[in-house]
Parts: C-alpha cells; structure tokens; sequence
C-alpha cells in the first residue's frame, strides 16, 4: 500500500485532527464543519458517530482512556459519549475568535491554537476578520498561558522535535515555523522550516520514528510532504483528494500513515465527480510513527 487508499468514504466537510489509540487500536478525528466525531477500528471495520450540537475542532487522548476535546471556544474533557466537563476558555475577550488545531504535548498538556472565526452557524465559509490567531497552553489543572505574542492566521500543524523545537503552521501565510521552547516553556525565537511549497497550504501534521514532519497540503495541495528535521524537502506524496487536512501514523506496528480530508468550499458539480472528497485515506511509506502523548487531566 505505497500509494493512498479510501479507507472509509467519511464524506467529511472539515475532517481534521486524527490522532491513534495505541491502547484500543482505534482511530478519532472530528469533522468540524459536519458536527461530529468519529472512532473507527481499521481491523474490524467497526466506525462510531457521534453528532454534536457544536464544532468540534480538535481531539486528543488522555491518561484515564478518556478525550480531551477542542470546541468552538472551549476545551473540554469527554468519555466518549458521555457528557462534556468544562476545561478550559483560551479566550474569553475574544469572541470573534474560535480554536482550530489541537495537540496534546509531550509534557501531559493540552497545545491548542485560534484563529479568527470562518464558520457560519451552518457550517459553511464565512470571511475572516483578519490575523488573530494565538497559541496556548492548557495545563492538566485548566490553567491557561499563552505561549507566544505572534499573531496567526490560522493555527495549524503542532509537532515537537527531538531536540526542544516546536514546529507549527500558518495555513493563511502558507508557512511552517520551527520555534525554539524556552526553560520556562514559553516560545522564543522563531524561524522558518523547511523550504517554500507551492502545492497547496499547509494543514495538519504529524511526526514519524525518524524525527521526520508529515504535513498535509489542503486547498487544491493533493498531497502529504515529509520535511526532516533540518528542513530539508525529503519527498512529496501525491493523495486522491485534494483537501487532505490530517494525519497520524497508526495500525499495530505504527507503519501506516491515516489521512483525513475536506469537503469545504467545493461544488456539487466537483464532489460528482470525485465522491472520495472528505474520506479517510491510508497509505504504507515505509517508516514508522510515534505512540500519542496523553493529556493528564487533574483528578
């Protein structure tokens, strides 16, 4: 399976956020736009909804088998079907704001971005106001700090490197930024990683075995690129949909790499022709991830 494959026809509008339970040998993701989480086992076949009455927008692990869950302006924590208990409001001053990507960090915390709001109540596109996008840290006791005063456009891409660097993306900007991680754990200086790339804008990512960042390209991207750690371009992976927005390594050995993918903004007369748009894809390349870290929530 070098080249991509449908695993599931999801059909979703914002599929994002995919992350793999080594314990359960289970993927989750969230369809933003759609309203709804997903939690599929590849080996069985066996997929889970759960509709929502709000966007979801991220998702993460925690250490009591639990999920740590991003919304429209809250975090929360979940027990897969159970009922939400507030976490966490990055930014309560902000409601113009919502929070995008979503990442639990090595340490045990929660790493979550915002960005100006482009989501009608439907869930169809709606313009930004413009680039006000932050980035924070939520501590296992709901503590709330910003990390950076950079101002995004919209936050995507959260990957830690072997050697302290934080690398995330600014979709909007087409640009991914490896930053330094200060002893106090706030982020310092910054710079560019890896070299420009004109195949689409970057989204979602994930890390392999290697050290190497995976890096969705959305927007007409069709594609997932693997950077290496000193930014070098070390290939470009072509994809049947052209909005992949996600991924992570998962399967028994960690060896294959799952995609989730957008419908977003696309016409009927596009979704017609390539019903695949919003699928959950998978693909072998040959190298290996790393189990997810785990949110510590307080007791």
């Amino acid at each position: 399976m070098t080249q991509a494959e449908l695993v599931i026809p999801a059909q979703d509008l914002v599929g994002e956020s995919i992350v793999w339970d080594d314990r359960t040998g289970t993927l989750a993701w969230v369809d933003i736009g759609g309203r709804r989480i997903h939690r599929l086992d590849p080996a069985t076949g066996h997929h889970r909804l759960w509709p929502l009455g709000f966007f979801p927008t991220s998702i993460g692990l925690r250490t009591d088998g639990g999920a740590i869950l991003g919304r429209t302006r809250d975090v929360v924590l979940w027990d897969w079907g159970g009922p939400f208990h507030p976490l966490a409001t990055p930014e309560p001053d902000l409601p113009q704001n919502r929070l995008n990507e979503g990442r639990v960090a090595p340490d045990g915390s929660f790493w979550v971005g915002t960005m100006s709001n482009n989501l009608a109540p439907d869930g169809s596109p709606m313009a930004q106001a413009g680039t006000t996008g932050a980035l924070y840290r939520i501590a296992p006791d709901g503590t709330v700090t910003r990390l950076s005063e950079d101002r995004f456009g919209i936050t995507n891409t959260m990957v830690w490197l072997d050697d302290g660097r934080f690398v995330i993306a600014d979709t909007l900007a087409n640009a991914l930024y490896a930053y330094d991680v200060t002893p106090e754990g706030l982020l310092g200086a910054r710079a560019a990683f890896g070299p420009p790339v004109t195949r689409g804008l970057p989204d979602g990512s994930c890390r392999d075995a290697e050290g190497a960042v995976w890096t969705c390209r959305v927007v007409g991207g069709a594609a997932v690129t693997r950077t290496l750690p000193d930014g070098t371009l070390d290939r470009v992976v072509e994809l049947p949909c052209s909005w992949p927005t996600s991924c992570t390594f998962g399967g028994p050995a960690l060896d294959t790499l799952f995609v989730t993918s957008a419908r977003f903004t696309m016409t009927p007369d596009h979704l017609a022709a390539h019903p695949q748009e919003g699928g959950l894809f998978a693909l072998r390349p040959g190298v290996r991830g790393q189990p997810e870290p785990r949110f510590a929530a307080a007791p």
